[in-house]
């Protein structure tokens, strides 16, 4: 393909309206100039041709992107640039474009930031490997990948692909376009932007480079983004290959492999995009689960969701709680959790019964409510006057007939279990 003249592939009318759409159905923050998405529209009606006149001639350049730091459940930090709106805008119409040219390039076994792919594929396609013989895992972490690019090396591998100066241009001017940081500004040495329209493509043609390598040396993989995980038969040849590919990720990649968290480990010892693995010695075949820290952090959420201190009403909680449990289980549901499902619907149900009995505050209200749900008076006054904790008071059979599953599915509470059973059906 001719990859020459693709700037004015880039300002056509069509590949601009695009961008323009993509941007807007994105939302997102502002950048270092305050500019919403919703500003967007008027101020390309005023600039559009001087933005394309700049491409054009070489003389756009790109803003800084706003640094945003986001706390990880580990307690590290991951750093976002949020870039201008325009900037967004531009990256955009670029990356439409360039993604079909390196989408023929890429991997099979590459899942990240790509078309018509997800994750769970990703997952699919570890245990067909897994369930193929392959044993012991080699698990490669890359230390803070976003921030370690090399901007010159990355140059250098889209210069092999893309003949267009202008677009060539372009590309590197985001790459430096600096950050600002509490309002100081701060080169970009290194690393390209975790937040921009076109980061994700630029992660995949750098990382190419280690799929190549690795189909190479005749090694099964599978890769997400920067998580990259290869498959192998035994101990022996897992460290092998942890070295060699380390070494190579290292000296030709110019990245750092973080040894920390990087490990050779049977299935059942690694942790892939959320996911656990176990061995099922009924169907004599791994399975996958959410792995123990996804659930620890589905808890934690729904805690938060369920806290009796919160001030809004129980029937917001429950929508916020149906929100978590529908993406959650949307993301999970190729994994092995009935059982699982069945004891979350049980803890989620408790701690909502706890939000609902101090909502009522008062015995004379809790009586009254109780025998509105068709508990005997006796037995109300009883409950509703026992003095005890809410904890042990909402743990009580009275409480749990008045308040039952079927109440708390009227109410609108989702059922894990159904909507999990229900996703199933239609995989």
């Amino acid at each position: 393909m001719d990859t020459s003249s693709l700037m004015e592939q880039i300002l056509s009318k069509d590949n601009l309206n695009t961008a323009y759409l993509q941007v807007v159905r994105n939302k997102g923050a502002e950048g270092v100039d305050g500019m919403k998405y919703t500003e967007l529209g008027e101020y390309l009606s005023k600039n559009g041709e001087i933005i394309k006149e700049q491409l054009r001639t070489r003389k756009y350049k790109p803003q800084p992107v706003r640094r945003v730091e986001i706390p990880k459940p580990d307690g590290g930090i991951r750093k976002l640039g949020v870039p201008t709106v325009t900037d967004r805008f531009v990256q955009q119409a670029v990356g439409q474009v360039l993604t079909p040219i390196f989408e023929e390039q890429f991997h099979d076994r590459s899942y990240g930031f790509r078309p018509n792919r997800c994750a769970q594929q990703a997952v699919l396609t570890a245990l067909e490997m897994m369930n193929d013989g392959y044993n012991w895992i080699v698990d490669i972490d890359l230390e803070k990948f976003f921030d370690t690019v090399n901007h010159d090396k990355l140059m250098t591998i889209v210069g092999r692909t893309i003949k267009d100066g202008d677009v060539i241009s372009i590309v590197r001017k985001f790459l430096v376009s600096g950050v600002m940081i509490d309002d100081e500004y701060e080169d970009s040495i290194i690393g390209t932007p975790q937040g921009g329209n076109i980061s994700p493509l630029l992660s995949n043609i750098m990382l190419n480079e280690l799929d190549k390598e690795m189909e190479a040396r005749g090694l099964d993989f599978v890769r997400y983004a920067d998580d990259c995980i290869i498959m192998v038969g035994s101990e022996l040849a897992a460290n092998r290959v942890m070295k060699s590919i380390s070494k190579f990720i290292e000296e030709k990649l110019g990245l750092k492999v973080n040894v920390s968290k990087s490990k050779v480990d049977k299935p059942k010892g690694i942790k892939y995009l959320g996911f656990g693995f176990y061995y099922d010695s009924f169907a004599k075949q791994y399975k996958a689960k959410p792995h123990a820290k996804s659930v620890e952090k589905f808890k934690a959420r729904m805690k938060e969701l369920t806290c009796r201190s919160w001030g809004v009403d129980n029937a917001y909680k429950i929508q916020k709680l149906n929100q978590l449990t529908r993406g959650w289980i949307n993301y999970f549901k190729i994994g092995s959790m009935k059982g699982l499902c069945k004891k979350l619907d049980s803890n989620m149900r408790y701690r909502l019964r706890m939000c609902i009995w101090k909502h009522w505050k008062t015995p004379q209200n809790r009586a009254k409510n109780l025998m509105k749900l068709g508990i005997p008076r006796w037995a109300s006054y009883r409950t509703a006057y026992n003095g005890a904790c809410i904890a042990r008071v909402c743990s009580m059979t009275d409480i749990q007939r008045a308040i039952s599953p079927n109440r708390l599915k009227d109410f609108g509470l989702v059922s894990m279990i159904d909507y999990y059973t229900e996703r199933c059906a239609t995989c």
